[in-house]
């Protein structure tokens, strides 16, 4: 008979997984991944808001997913979900963290949630969808956790600008230049194509595709998680849903990596970078038509190809130190002077079929009235991930690609990427120097928080990050 003393022992032995107890015996740290996707394809009739007026769904072209990634260090989890989704509001990040906290040991801080911005997609706004979604992204985490496996890490990037432009032109044709305000702008939003008045851009582009793969420790794909600074391509039918591009990516590196199969586990994620002044449209060419979904299916093979053959030369970790940080800042709303609320009372006393100045005077009218009715200022959460010598910042806005750039060259980080519209979604972010310009961008009702606010984030970011690699020294003496 077993003594109580030597039964207790065997139920602590047999309660160790094998793996880990293999690692603690040898002294060795050990790192884990697990990974998972949720189904997020909304119920047809909800609004598909990527242009100017909402059309219901009426069809599903592809399904949406919430694609998630957990990391372990054996001391620190984080979470990735990318969901395919024109934008996730900040209420609705938060109850899915929270959510997630609660039923997972991963503290809310280290949850990263970001929308792609497919604009063939629909906000998660009515109360139809929205429980809907927090549900099946908790759950999406929940399974990645579950996921979980002794595995090794590396990350690297490629350059490929032949799929992004910025759309943002300085141009001599004033008609183009004309804004809802009554007045006239430097550069225009989306000129038009091949136009002789196009003189040059008026920002940078971003052509770095950034990634993250994870293998098993026996080396089979895992997961990759990638990141390109372009809005969205498009070329939909109108009313239907699309993951654009990003989902096509997600299943094309799939089949690359040869982890395609039903049961194979991998899950493909593409994030957004900082393309809040960037599409796929070359303005200086005509355009020539495309078949529905040609153009996207065009871009997701190129960037797979090229993220493809450069994941070849990674160099895999077995164990990396992960970390989080956070903090909330406040924003001051912008608001309309006497002599704009006086301009707008004009515009909506015409006939509603007239156009006194602009087409969209009447859109503005609506959207400043709500940033006046509205609060003067709102919090955002700012977020930074660590990986080894890897460094992740979130930003909650359509960030201009500038602004993505600046991080990347003053990151204390051997290699930076930014992740937009995470954990929230506020409207574009443009520089205060190319507020200076106008566009559309910079447009009151489209742009939403002060002037300076780009400058007050990426300070932020930048404490994050020193913080966060402040840490990593510390550890690593």
């Amino acid at each position: 008979m077993f003594s109580p003393k030597r039964m207790l022992l065997l139920t602590l032995l047999v309660c160790v997984p094998a793996s880990l107890s293999a690692a603690d015996a040898e002294g060795k740290k050990q790192f884990l991944a697990g990974a998972a996707t949720s189904n997020i394809t909304p119920p047809l009739g909800e609004p598909i808001v990527g242009g100017w007026a909402p059309v219901p769904a009426r069809n599903i072209h592809d399904e949406l997913h919430a694609r998630c990634l957990v990391l372990n260090d054996g001391n620190t989890k984080v979470a990735f979900v990318v969901c395919d989704i024109l934008y996730i509001a900040r209420e609705v990040c938060d109850e899915a963290r929270q959510l997630i906290a609660e039923e997972t040991d991963i503290p809310a801080a280290n949850i990263l949630i970001s929308g792609t911005h497919t604009h063939s997609a629909t906000p998660a706004t009515s109360e139809n969808y929205r429980p809907f979604l927090v549900r099946r992204i908790a759950d999406g985490v929940r399974r990645a956790m579950e996921n979980q496996v002794p595995a090794r890490i590396g990350w690297g990037s490629v350059d490929e600008p032949s799929a992004v432009f910025n759309r943002r032109w300085y141009t001599t044709d004033p008609e183009q230049l004309k804004n809802p305000f009554g007045g006239m702008d430097k550069v225009r939003m989306n000129p038009s194509r091949g136009s002789a008045t196009l003189i040059r851009p008026a920002g940078p582009i971003d052509p770095e595709v950034s990634f993250l793969i994870v293998q098993t420790a026996e080396g089979k794909p895992l997961s990759l998680l990638a990141n390109y600074s372009l809005h969205y391509v498009g070329g939909v039918r109108s009313g239907e849903v699309s993951a654009d591009y990003f989902g096509i990516f997600s299943r094309r590196i799939a089949e690359l990596l040869g982890a395609s199969g039903p049961d194979s586990g991998f899950v493909g994620m593409m994030s957004n970078g900082t393309s809040g002044d960037i599409n796929n449209i070359n303005f200086k060419e005509k355009g020539e038509r495309r078949a529905p979904y040609e153009q996207m299916t065009r871009v997701a093979e190129t960037i797979a190809q090229r993220v493809y053959e450069a994941q070849k030369e990674v160099e895999y970790q077995d164990w990396v130190p992960l970390g989080a940080a956070t903090r909330e800042l406040t924003l001051k709303h912008r608001k309309p002077d006497e002599a704009m609320q006086k301009y707008f009372a004009e515009i909506m006393k015409q006939p509603e079929d007239k156009v006194v100045y602009h087409r969209h005077e009447r859109t503005y009218a609506g959207r400043v009235q709500k940033l006046l009715d509205g609060p003067d200022s709102s919090d955002i959460l700012l977020q930074v991930i660590r990986i080894g010598d890897l460094c992740i910042p979130a930003i909650p806005f359509e960030t201009f690609a500038e602004i993505g750039l600046e991080l990347k060259e003053k990151s204390p980080f051997e290699d930076t990427f930014t992740i937009e519209l995470a954990n929230g979604a506020g409207g574009y972010l443009p520089t205060p120097e190319q507020h200076e310009l106008g566009g559309y961008e910079t447009w009151m009702g489209t742009n939403r928080v002060q002037l300076d606010a780009s400058e007050k984030i990426t300070e932020v970011l930048f404490d994050l990050m020193a913080d966060l690699h402040e840490t990593q020294k510390v550890a690593a003496d």
